[in-house]
């Protein structure tokens, strides 16, 4: 996060990364008081970014815990998302629907060019989605990826592009793709949760093919 953030910023942040938190544990993250973030919270929930619900904890009360709601996605930059539609519409007006998947399988390949050559030289899976986490953390997916049972979960907490993707499926369908190119064949990938389906994030499941498969 950086410096120049306001603290409301810095929640937002949070939230989106983390998912749902109290108050306490953005208080923690952030080295304020509980009832400093509570004030922020309340702020946000007041501009309609955030909302709250009530959850039982093992011991004691329900606490309550924090999450975005729909409309702090504004908060968050979506990449030129007027000129990506009217470009999108003007592609498909211009050259029909195969025309537009041409312009989307270009873009794919581009992107792909870009990231083998990033990735060029590095042989653990390991390092690729590291390379692959910042490439994508530089256009603003904000990745991450982790070690998971029988393989690696690769995280995008934030879309980017997502009014272009929800004005154009295939865009979504090109990224999938784009990450088995990168990754290559010894991976099987899927996506387990998906901005567009109204989940937090978009979620992919990454696991080796075993040899004895």
């Amino acid at each position: 996060m950086a410096d120049s953030q306001t603290n409301s910023d810095k929640i937002l942040y949070l939230l989106k990364t983390g998912g749902e938190q109290t108050a306490r544990q953005l208080a923690d993250a952030l080295g304020m008081t509980p009832m400093g973030a509570r004030q922020h919270l309340l702020q946000l929930q007041q501009n309609e970014y955030v909302t709250s619900r009530n959850k039982a904890e093992k011991v004691g009360r329900p606490a309550q815990y924090w999450s975005l709601t729909p409309k702090a996605s504004e908060r968050f930059p979506d990449t030129h998302s007027s000129l990506t539609l009217s470009l999108l519409d003007s592609a498909k007006d211009l050259y029909g629907e195969q025309g537009l998947v041409a312009l989307l399988k270009n873009r794919e390949q581009q992107m792909r060019q870009h990231y083998l050559q990033a990735l060029k030289g590095q042989d653990s899976l390991e390092q690729q989605l590291q390379t692959l986490a910042t490439l994508r953390t530089q256009e603003g997916y904000m990745a991450e990826w982790h070690q998971a049972e029988a393989g690696y979960v690769f995280i995008e907490n934030h879309c980017p592009i997502c009014a272009a993707a929800s004005h154009c499926q295939q865009l979504c369908d090109s990224e999938l793709a784009l990450f088995q190119a990168c990754l290559g064949p010894e991976v099987n990938i899927r996506r387990d949760e998906h901005i567009l389906k109204g989940q937090r994030r978009c979620c992919y499941r990454i696991e080796p093919i075993s040899d004895g498969r």
